[in-house]
């Protein structure tokens, strides 16, 4: 029977294996795959030289400018074998071009990714550092790894300002709280955007670090979107105002602005003990859930009444906003659920904040910026079916802006 392509054979396996009696013989620093690896690695690059002369060593030369082979130069490559030290062919003419492992590389394919995958976990440098040598026994300097991963600052900036969608039927904004090391420690508001696109799919639209907050940083935030190809918003969901309001009306006049419901919750829920909390939290369910935006006020009414001797700034809270709590009554309950349960982010921020709490201070705000990126480009690749009941969204929606709606 003939054997499979790249098939290795029995007995050569058998040869290879006559001596292994423990583990460290197989896999350990000088272990028979790490003997194999160089093994291949210098008979691919000596194959890779024969292409390139066109004549194999000890043969005629077969090249009309009479190049040759002229020795070889060390190098060592790091990966998840650790060190390699590897022999590279080279020629007397200097135009071999290694293609297997290119001129200047020091890393096995692979390990940059490595890397940034470490990082985007949110290990430090030194972390890094040490998780390599402990696991591969490769020796990084944290130059090196800062290098790999400076290298994503120029991706985040093609990213920021890629093209977007016409239309957003939906877009959530919120942010998470970094602390970022500028002389002294100052905490910043990072604030995150997610799209709902028309197939219902979610997307990071950007990130943006708040030197400042108030309608002047918001005005920059939405008309960068606009900038970027966004010609319309249906609703737009915030965790508060601070100035978003007139400038989304500034640049998209038509949106609405929802405040977000589950954030409203949470911070009425911080003025409420323990134990009385599930009871708070079912009579503020009854608000947000009602058929109408009367029967909405009618409960909380209900709700200020029994709880106002104990938690008056909760009922104050709700009534101070309630203009912003309740354009989402306007639509029917499709949409509804869509707007005020604000899942697609809050799932994403609580990762964020899980990466970022052990941190202490970032030493600036790019090494910020690249732990997010990445983070985030970890996260959208688990975002693989639309948000939950978007076809009845959408259906709605259809009908409600018909005007508006970009057909594909």
């Amino acid at each position: 029977m003939t054997a499979r392509k790249h098939e290795v054979p029995d007995e050569l396996l058998s040869s290879l294996l006559a001596g292994y009696k423990k583990p460290e013989d197989l896999i350990g620093e000088n272990g028979l795959l790490k003997q194999l690896t160089k093994l291949l690695v210098e008979k691919a690059l000596d194959a890779e030289m024969t292409e390139h002369l066109g004549h194999d060593r000890h043969e005629p030369v077969a090249n009309p400018v009479g190049n040759t082979r002229n020795g070889r130069s060390r190098k060592t490559l790091k990966g998840e074998f650790g060190e390699l030290p590897i022999e590279v062919p080279r020629d007397r003419h200097g135009t071999f071009e290694p293609q297997l492992v290119p001129k200047h590389q020091t890393r096995w394919n692979g390990f940059d990714e490595r890397i940034l995958s470490l990082y985007a976990r949110g290990m430090t440098v030194r972390e890094i550092q040490a998780h390599l040598q402990e696991m591969y026994g490769a020796d990084v300097s944290p130059s090196l790894i800062s290098s790999v991963t400076d290298a994503v600052v120029d991706e985040v900036k093609i990213w920021q300002a890629r093209p977007l969608d016409a239309v957003y039927p939906i877009v959530y904004l919120d942010c998470i709280h970094v602390k970022v090391r500028e002389g002294a420690v100052r905490v910043k508001a990072v604030y995150l955007a997610i799209g709902v696109t028309m197939n219902g799919d979610k997307e990071v639209l950007g990130l943006w670090l708040a030197q400042t907050e108030g309608a002047k940083f918001w005005l920059q935030v939405v008309t960068e979107l606009k900038n970027r190809g966004v010609q319309d918003i249906f609703i737009a969901c915030v965790d508060g105002l601070k100035g978003f309001p007139e400038a989304i009306e500034a640049v998209f006049p038509q949106t609405a602005v929802q405040l977000c419901v589950v954030h409203m919750v949470r911070h009425s829920l911080n003025y409420v003990t323990w134990k009385r909390r599930p009871e708070v939290a079912a009579d503020l369910k009854r608000i947000y859930t009602a058929a109408t935006v009367g029967e909405a006020e009618q409960r909380l009414g209900e709700f200020e009444a029994k709880w106002d001797a104990e938690y008056l700034p909760i009922g104050q809270s709700w009534r101070r906003n309630w203009e912003r709590l309740t354009p989402f009554f306007d639509y029917p309950p499709e949409i509804r659920k869509v707007i005020y349960t604000t899942n697609a982010i809050e799932s994403v921020n609580f990762s964020l904040r899980k990466l970022t709490k052990h941190r202490g201070a970032f030493p600036n705000d790019d090494a910020l910026t690249k732990l997010l990126y990445l983070a985030l480009r970890n996260i959208s690749k688990k975002w693989t079916l639309p948000i939950r009941d978007w076809k009845a969204a959408l259906n709605q929606f259809t009908i409600r802006f018909e005007g508006r709606l970009s057909q594909p």
